[in-house]
């Protein structure tokens, strides 16, 4: 049961959340004022968290619609199967979902109480974000491509940058459209091999709502304007020189580019491992090069 209930987690996907808090973290340390890494790590496990509930719930959701019977897994989309070979610990996931939204909430309080109400909006758009995601966002298409990089870009960069430095930059704001755009794609390139199974269960995505074509275009422009945007605040020093570290991630970004003006195919599973590749690495890259400055 309990090794079930990890699965459900997605352990795996949590990386993603250690990426962007580490460039919340990388950027709170171009202040001059020490951070408290007691902070840093409590900042950390709530964003964990919260992540690891998001994904318990829709864990759970896809179990009770049927949805993960009709998918095709892959190690990167078609849930975790915990819940299909036990079913009978659907409850508890249920139940454990709805703990670490508690806990997540219990978190949030303490950050509003140590920093001030400044941390409010976020953090009620971030718990909105989690509750609605699967029972409503997933069923209307142009939220259902930005909400994730919501969630992972403005609304976790700046809350964790608020919660240690007590302030909110536009800096701050610009680079975390970042990890918007990378996390926006993310999602976007797992949907295609879930696309008939989320048709079936009524699910509107870009994908199945729009057609691949116009999936793929978006998922080019989105990672067009990220590599834009990267150079944009090198030249404009929202970013210090160090950060270039980034453009080392070309190396994933450019197949990935090429390939995707065909995503009417079925996709290769080393496309979407490519993705994920690029994801994680890119807002690591920029970390290090912020604690290089």
């Amino acid at each position: 049961m309990l090794l079930t209930l990890i699965r459900t987690t997605r352990p795996n996907f949590l990386i993603l959340t250690v990426a962007v808090v580490a460039l919340a973290v990388a950027l709170a340390t171009q202040h001059s004022q020490p951070l408290s890494l007691e902070l840093a790590a409590l900042v950390l496990f709530g964003a964990l968290a919260a992540h690891a509930g998001v994904n318990v719930l829709n864990e759970v959701h896809d179990a009770r619609s049927g949805l993960d019977l009709l998918t095709h897994r892959t190690p990167f989309s078609g849930g975790s199967g915990a819940l299909q070979a036990h079913p009978a610990a659907i409850d508890a996931a249920a139940l454990m979902g709805k703990v670490l939204l508690i806990l997540v909430t219990a978190i949030g309080c303490f950050f509003i109480y140590l920093r001030g109400l400044q941390l409010l909006p976020l953090g009620l758009a971030g718990l909105l974000l989690v509750i609605s995601y699967t029972p409503i966002i997933t069923h209307r298409p142009w939220l259902c491509l930005i909400a994730p990089g919501l969630g992972f870009g403005p609304l976790m960069v700046m809350g964790s940058y608020f919660v240690l430095t007590g302030e909110y930059t536009a800096s701050v704001f610009w680079v975390s459209l970042i990890p918007f755009f990378l996390v926006n794609n993310l999602l976007l390139l797992n949907q295609f091999p879930d696309a008939a199974a989320d048709i079936e269960v009524g699910r509107r995505n870009l994908l199945t709502a729009y057609g691949p074509r116009v999936a793929s275009i978006t998922f080019r422009i989105f990672l067009g304007l990220t590599y834009v945007l990267l150079a944009l605040f090198l030249v404009v020093e929202v970013l210090p020189p160090p950060a270039a570290l980034g453009f080392i991630s070309l190396v994933v970004a450019l197949p990935l580019y090429r390939a995707s003006v065909t995503l009417d195919k079925p996709l290769p599973t080393r496309l979407l491992a490519l993705n994920v590749v690029l994801t994680i690495s890119l807002p690591l890259l920029i970390s290090l090069g912020l604690l290089l400055h």
